[in-house]
């Protein structure tokens, strides 16, 4: 396959799976796995998530400004500021501390992947048909507790095909979240995490880095950022009609394709 195919490939896989609770960084790892895509450093794999990081950017410009602006005099933006701080912090301190095992451990054992994948979709499913009366609907007045609690089952996510946003929507329903503003925090809670653990790895990998290829990281972070794009301004209205039920099968298929090729020896 050529670099180029493999590159859109990629991009569009971190684009699509990003921000839906199916492990963007478990797909990835497991297509290069099996396509023999591994750029040097991993640093195609890093830089292309900044494009679903920018479309986050993009399509909540207005509310972000708005944050940035009004927190000096608005109670409620301080308090919503406050509140991604602190559900940030438990994963950045877990994943600075366990950096080596995930990456030299977890990120090279696709069998760990694909279980995560099962497992966590049938979490999701059994979450999903749970009969429930939500009593937090806006992300911005979430009391303390539960922005920290969603902070602690986002550490779940440092297992690679968890899902960043899997494991923060299933804090948030078992909260007692609704669906919509679970999702909805996901994309602000996205902002500072990947950011931070792209910039964190970047550092670390600094010495390994290979910008040679900047055309195939060019074209994996454009397909990255126009793919997110599309999932952040309809995955809200998406899960508010059809649940996570769909992310969950998705999920279990995945991971079962996946032990099935591994076991056949594919990719090995």
């Amino acid at each position: 396959m050529a670099d180029w195919i493999a590159a859109i490939i990629l991009g569009l896989v971190e684009g699509l799976t990003e921000f839906i609770p199916v492990s963007s960084t478990g797909h990835l790892l497991l297509l290069g796995h099996f396509m023999g895509f591994e750029s040097e450093g991993k640093t195609f794999e890093i830089v292309i998530q900044l494009g679903a990081i920018l479309a986050i950017v993009s399509v909540y410009f207005q509310r972000l400004w708005a944050l940035a602006t009004r927190w000096p005099h608005d109670a409620q933006a301080r308090h919503f500021i406050i509140g991604v701080v602190i559900a940030f912090l438990p994963a950045a301190f877990a994943g600075v501390f366990m950096y080596d095992i995930i990456k030299e451990i977890f990120f090279e054992t696709p069998v760990i992947i694909c279980i995560a994948l099962i497992v966590g979709g049938v979490l999701l499913l059994l979450l999903d048909r749970m009969k429930r009366v939500p009593r937090y609907i806006d992300v911005n007045t979430y009391p303390f507790r539960v922005y920290a609690l969603i902070g602690l089952f986002q550490c779940l996510a440092l297992l690679p095909g968890v899902s960043r946003s899997g494991a923060t929507v299933a804090g948030g329903l078992l909260l007692g979240t609704d669906k919509r503003s679970a999702a909805e925090f996901t994309f602000f809670l996205a902002l500072p995490t990947m950011g931070g653990a792209v910039a964190y790895d970047l550092f670390k990998s600094r010495d390994a880095l290979d910008f040679t290829d900047l055309g195939l990281i060019a074209i994996g972070f454009v397909t990255a950022f126009l793919t997110a794009l599309l999932v952040v301004r309809f995955l809200l209205d998406f899960v508010s009609r059809h649940g996570f039920a769909p992310f969950a099968w998705w999920r279990i298929a995945v991971g079962t394709l996946g032990l099935a090729l591994i076991w056949a020896g594919v990719g090995v």
